[in-house]
């Protein structure tokens, strides 16, 4: 990177605070797992960091009077290896508030990053200890804590799944944090890497394993082996055109929720390849939103009324 973009970063980023109505450290200065103690700088191009400094969430709320208590973690997108935070992040958590719903966008650790001891923890430690801070601050977020759900896409797809089916806890530092749970009440899942087996999204695996790529590893973190009847309800997108992700990641993963008697919903467009997102090309694909709505008022995280 050139010295006129390093020197543009900090003005970028700081701009990206003042959008947040609050940004959240995950952890105590001197406690973050899974780490060598590195100070890192925030390198980001073309609204994709490469590589995170420290840990955060960026809380957006809805104004007070439309709030009805529920919230979501959105995972951004970027194959391990970036984050699309602001079209993949900040956008849809601003679409998110238009629903009643805070928001939250996870600055999460990336796999490559030189600080960390085993590289595909970084990414899980951080996502369950920002489920947890969600949750301790409910109360004064005017939350419900039993109604915090997690938005994945593409890559940050498969970390939700993560979450989700795994039950082991990497982000444990001995806080009074530690006590809350990091399982989500509920997800909604675009265009999801899921599988590391035959359908898998091979930059996503690469870049998450390594050479950590062991059989063992390869099956623990193909998520759709791993649903269980505590699995929370999901609701899945993806395009049948989806040349990056295969479509199979979703069906796979809705097989297994049907195998375990596990509430939710299957949605596969025709058209829309990779991009199902806050904007979309087709008008169909389009219609991911308005379904998502109905479905989170169908299973009470949004008041019908």
């Amino acid at each position: 990177m050139n010295k006129k973009i390093r020197l543009t970063l900090p003005i970028l980023f700081f701009s990206l605070m003042i959008i947040a109505q609050k940004t959240i450290p995950l952890w105590p200065e001197g406690k973050m797992p899974n780490s060598k103690g590195l100070t890192l700088e925030h390198i980001e191009e073309r609204e994709r960091i490469t590589q995170v400094s420290e840990p955060k969430i960026l809380a957006f709320f809805p104004p007070k009077e439309e709030q009805n208590g529920s919230s979501i973690l959105i995972l951004p997108s970027g194959g391990y290896r970036k984050l699309t935070y602001n079209l993949g992040g900040i956008q849809l958590a601003k679409w998110y508030n238009t629903q009643g719903i805070t928001a939250f966008v996870l600055f999460y650790r990336l796999p490559n990053s030189p600080d960390l001891l085993i590289s595909e923890n970084g990414p899980i430690q951080d996502t369950q200890r920002a489920m947890k801070l969600i949750r301790s601050n409910a109360k004064k977020w005017n939350l419900n804590s039993n109604k915090l759900g997690i938005y994945g896409s593409s890559a940050g797809g498969h970390l939700a799944t993560t979450i989700a089916t795994h039950s082991e806890d990497l982000s444990k530092i001995n806080d009074e944090i530690d006590d809350y749970s990091f399982h989500p009440d509920f997800m909604v899942l675009v265009s999801p890497v899921i599988s590391f087996g035959k359908y898998t999204h091979k930059g996503s695996l690469k870049n998450f394993l390594g050479d950590h790529a062991t059989k063992d590893n390869i099956y623990k973190y193909s998520n759709e082996f791993h649903v269980s009847e505590k699995t929370p309800p999901t609701i899945l997108f993806h395009a049948q055109n989806d040349n990056a992700v295969n479509c199979m990641n979703s069906i796979l993963y809705y097989q297994a929720m049907l195998k375990n008697d596990v509430k939710g919903s299957l949605h596969v467009f025709p058209k829309g390849g990779h991009k199902i997102g806050i904007y979309n090309s087709s008008e169909v694909t389009e219609l991911w939103k308005t379904i998502s709505t109905n479905w989170l008022k169908e299973i009470a995280v949004i008041s019908k009324n």
